[in-house]
């Protein structure tokens, strides 16, 4: 994904000189073709990112559109006070995206995993958020977040991440994108864990279950239409995200469906556990740890279906 963001950015700068980007001493080469575009509108600010977001913020009062690239533990926490005091309260157009999202460096240890992110970026007001599943939908995150008037979060991966075809293509930001129809469960996916939830709705249907998917690019604001639809038709509507099971996706889908009259869907959650991941392994490994796997997915899904139709 971080090779679809170089080259949609430049792009977009290409054809908006509004458009800055800023670096937070990563990414140097991969930047390359956006430099040689926009020399004098690419800033490698160091490991400063406290400070990179107060000079996007600036930059953003001035009449810019100024687009912030950094590993996601350090575009987010290190710097949330900024985001918050100078992106959000002031809000101003700053898109923040932060790479290498959830597990993805996790053999890299808990310094570089994000699974607070969603949650402490949902809860800014003022702030979109988003989680791109692939390419496609990145490329299409970051045209509607330049169109919007106030401060984006892109939550992506790493690189390699598989693109899933989807049944309606069409993208907005706060309305899901139905991937596959089905009549007996829902299953709900945010991020580039998308494929994992193909997978088990693959599974699920080789045992007469038949899944409907829905990609939630947008954490918030959330698609309460689509949320509505999958309550009320299914009996059982998983949750399958890359972040801790406190406050993500899944957390506030719960507190919407709190808000709710009582709804035919179980909710069933799958994320991180509340805990530091101190064992050291591929982004593999650490999913498998916490259960986020087709098999686990299918496995869950199932029980909870066969305990509601029996």
């Amino acid at each position: 994904m971080r090779n679809a963001f170089a080259d949609e950015i430049t792009k977009l700068g290409s054809s908006d000189p509004r458009v800055v980007l800023l670096s937070g001493d990563i990414g140097n080469k991969l930047f390359d073709k956006f430099k040689a575009a926009n020399g004098t509108r690419f800033l490698n600010c160091g490991i400063a990112e406290a400070n990179m977001m107060g000079v996007a913020a600036g930059m953003a009062l001035s009449g810019l559109r100024p687009v912030i690239y950094t590993i996601t533990p350090f575009t987010t926490t290190r710097c949330f006070e900024q985001i918050r005091v100078d992106a959000c309260y002031h809000n101003v157009p700053v898109i923040i995206v932060g790479t290498g999202s959830g597990l993805s460096y996790a053999e890299l240890g808990p310094t570089h995993h994000s699974c607070e992110d969603l949650a402490i970026m949902r809860v800014l007001p003022n702030m979109t958020v988003l989680a791109p599943a692939d390419e496609v939908e990145l490329r299409q995150c970051l045209r509607a977040a330049l169109k919007l008037d106030g401060p984006v979060y892109i939550r992506i991966g790493k690189k390699g991440e598989q693109i899933v075809p989807k049944q309606d293509e069409h993208f907005e930001i706060g309305r899901a994108i139905n991937v596959r129809s089905g009549s007996d469960v829902c299953l709900i996916g945010a991020g580039t864990l998308l494929p994992t939830v193909m997978a088990a709705a693959d599974l699920l249907q080789a045992r007469g279950i038949s899944a409907r998917v829905e990609s939630f690019h947008t954490i918030k604001p959330l698609d309460e239409a689509s949320l509505e639809q999958a309550f009320a038709g299914y009996a059982v509507v998983g949750v399958v995200e890359e972040h801790s099971r406190i406050g993500g996706l899944g957390g506030a889908i719960a507190e919407w469906l709190a808000r709710q009259e009582p709804m035919k869907g179980r909710l069933l959650g799958f994320g991180v556990d509340d805990s530091f991941m101190h064992e050291i392994g591929s982004q593999e490994y650490a999913r498998a740890k916490y259960g986020l796997t087709a098999d686990n997915i299918a496995a869950k899904v199932e029980a909870a279906f066969r305990k509601t139709a029996g």
